[in-house]
């Protein structure tokens, strides 16, 4: 077993528009991260759906070449495109028939092999990649998420 993390970091308390994530304690990347305009915010960083769109789309890359090393497959160019919908009216509260939550995610693999490449192989790197796809597999079956709040209250000075 092993766990992936990310925290939020760095952040103004006082602003509702902006915050950082750092997707992995102590890597010295850290990620801006925005509120979408649909939802009132400025749009001017990523926002959380496009970091799930970011997670899919390189756990996806990272598995069609790791499964395309082990077949012996040679890549020549690789791109993964996703696109997550959403009907904001949800997370907004307008309309309680609307989930909260992406409605449809799209993941569009576009890739070029060396021309010899046998079409069974073809598809046996397809199949596995989806397979092998942390993230994509862990959209299609959802664990349980379990969220804890710990207010700390501040004494007076």
């Amino acid at each position: 077993m092993v766990t992936d993390n990310a925290r939020t970091c760095g952040a103004d308390p006082a602003d509702p528009f902006h915050s950082s994530v750092e997707p992995m304690d102590g890597c010295g990347v850290v990620v801006p991260v925005g509120v979408h305009r649909a939802v009132g915010g400025l749009h001017d960083a990523p926002t959380p759906g496009d970091i799930l769109c970011a997670a899919l789309a390189s756990c996806q890359d990272s598995s069609v070449r790791m499964v395309a090393n082990r077949l012996g497959v040679e890549i020549l160019s690789l791109e993964v495109r996703v696109n997550a919908k959403v009907d904001v009216r949800g997370t907004l509260g307008m309309d309680a028939d609307v989930p909260v939550g992406f409605q449809s995610i799209s993941c569009d693999i576009d890739m070029q092999v060396k021309e010899d490449t046998p079409p069974k192989l073809r598809e046996v790197l397809k199949s596995a990649a989806q397979k092998c796809c942390v993230v994509q597999q862990t959209l299609h079956n959802p664990p349980p998420v379990m969220t804890r709040f710990v207010f700390t209250d501040m004494e007076a000075a």
